[in-house]
């Protein structure tokens, strides 16, 4: 694992999130029906909220991005992409980790939606996320505040 940061992101970002988000859901929605070349990239922008965004630098270079937005009962996990070059390098392990302290420091839950079949949903389970709702496409996970996995056992000892 690379040297990583989080930083606050910037209106500036956008069109480089816009493209891992391009590349990291390609297969994904592919094999669901779903991709579209103009859609992937304009529903990121659509949505894109730099006050509630990080960008993950790792040796100082973009690679890649998360959000966590505050709603009534809950923080949504959002825009969570690492480059593919890192994925499986314990960056996104290290970075969801933090940013679920925060989280269970405020005493909230975290919602999140993944695109069904997606392996990122391993990472999720991995971290005490279970499935509330599911449709066609997405599934829908809650964490409870404070949730004790075997990966929060593991970092503690």
């Amino acid at each position: 694992m690379g040297d990583w940061e989080l930083r606050p992101a910037s209106t500036a970002d956008v069109e480089a999130v816009a493209e891992l988000r391009a590349v990291v859901l390609r297969a994904d929605l592919e094999r669901l029906g779903r991709y579209d070349e103009q859609r992937v990239r304009q529903r990121l922008r659509d949505g894109f909220a730099p006050a509630y965004t990080w960008v993950v630098e790792v040796d100082g270079a973009f690679a890649g991005c998360v959000a966590l937005r505050p709603d009534a009962d809950a923080h949504w996990l959002e825009h969570f992409y690492l480059a593919p070059r890192l994925q499986g390098s314990g960056i996104g392990t290290a970075v969801l980790r933090e940013l679920l302290d925060r989280c269970d420091r405020l005493g909230r839950p975290v919602r999140l939606n993944v695109l069904r079949g997606s392996p990122a949903r391993r990472l999720y389970e991995r971290h005490g996320f279970t499935v509330d709702t599911e449709d066609a496409v997405d599934v829908f996970m809650v964490r409870a505040p404070g949730t004790i996995t075997a990966e929060t056992r593991t970092a503690s000892m």
